[in-house]
């Protein structure tokens, strides 16, 4: 789930600061009473409103897919998507799931129905 922006964690705890209670400023922004009180435990402990990052490591394959992938299902068109995780991993020696495959090719808006 994607962060609140910055703009509504800001009026939510200038609202609060203006002495509107947490639940009127819960039911005026549509947020809960726990979100109210984490942003203003947020801004006493550490000084500012912004989200905290995104947990867990950062993909490593994507970037190498979208980069060469292109050229592969140019010079392949008709292959499956097993024989592109195949062709992937002899070329570079990088292991690559069916799904994360599929995936790389679709956001590339690669189909294998062709116009005629």
């Amino acid at each position: 789930m994607k962060a609140y922006s910055q703009d509504l964690r800001e009026r939510v705890v200038r609202a609060r600061d203006q002495g509107k209670s947490p639940h009127e400023v819960a039911r005026f922004f549509e947020v809960s009473l726990s979100t109210i009180k984490r942003y203003l435990r947020l801004r006493r402990e550490q000084g500012h409103l912004r989200p905290k990052k995104i947990p867990g490591r950062p993909p490593t394959k994507g970037a190498s897919l979208r980069a060469h992938l292109l050229a592969q299902l140019e010079t392949f068109p008709d292959a499956t998507l097993q024989e592109h995780c195949e062709m992937w991993e002899a070329q570079g020696g990088m292991k690559v799931s069916l799904a994360t495959m599929g995936r790389a090719i679709q956001r590339l808006g690669w189909t294998r129905k062709k116009k005629h």
